[in-house]
């Protein structure tokens, strides 16, 4: 009856429902969240309690740095029975989607995903082996080379920016440590995005 949808959700299925189907528009863009997360949980809950159907449409594994718990959270609180169907999380569908694996034998054992938010903790992360994955973090994207690097990461480690991984607009761009900050700049780099630090990115389909 309902269908709560983000931004960077398969946006393409809101075309096949029933005219009748409600659709909330609770799409956040970096720096503009004009829903807050409590809104968007009072949203689903309220409408759950009304007796209506709800889907909780998101993008990739809402689980994985996608605020999934806590929605699923605030319905249990309140009585709301949920039913999760998992998601495959753009940390690692959408380095494939340009050849990049996250793990390759001889390249990369692990793989860490974090957000590309502040306030890491890069002492620990420039020591890690494998790959780095980060989400949500094209603005600071310099910053993140530099503190790397600064704790540690040899500057000519291989970074991989993938921008609207499965979209219309998808773009790989590709350099170092040292230059994928520049490389970026110059090519206009606009989330959403995922970027990818390691050996496996010489993997990268060019």
């Amino acid at each position: 009856d309902v269908v709560v949808v983000d931004r960077l959700a398969p946006r393409v299925l809101l075309d096949e429902l029933d005219a009748d189907v409600d659709v909330v528009d609770v799409g956040k863009t970096p720096g503009h969240h004009p829903v807050t997360q409590d809104e968007i949980n009072r949203i689903l809950v309220a409408h759950a309690r009304a007796g209506r159907r709800v889907v909780r449409l998101k993008g990739g594994d809402p689980f994985v740095l996608g605020r999934g718990g806590e929605e699923v959270a605030a319905c249990r609180e309140a009585g709301v029975p949920v039913e999760v169907v998992p998601g495959v999380t753009s940390a690692v569908s959408v380095p494939a989607a340009v050849g990049i694996p996250v793990t390759h034998r001889g390249l990369a054992r692990q793989f860490t995903v974090v957000s590309g938010h502040d306030g890491l903790d890069w002492p620990t992360l420039a020591r890690l082996e494998g790959t780095l994955v980060l989400l949500m973090g094209v603005s600071l994207l310099r910053e993140t080379a530099w503190h790397l690097v600064a704790h540690g990461r040899d500057p000519a480690t291989p970074a991989a920016v993938v921008e609207d991984g499965y979209g219309p607009r998808q773009r790989l761009t590709v350099g170092t440590l040292a230059t994928i900050a520049d490389c970026a700049d110059e090519r206009g780099v606009r989330p959403p995005a995922v970027i990818v630090v390691g050996d496996v990115v010489r993997l990268a389909d060019r």
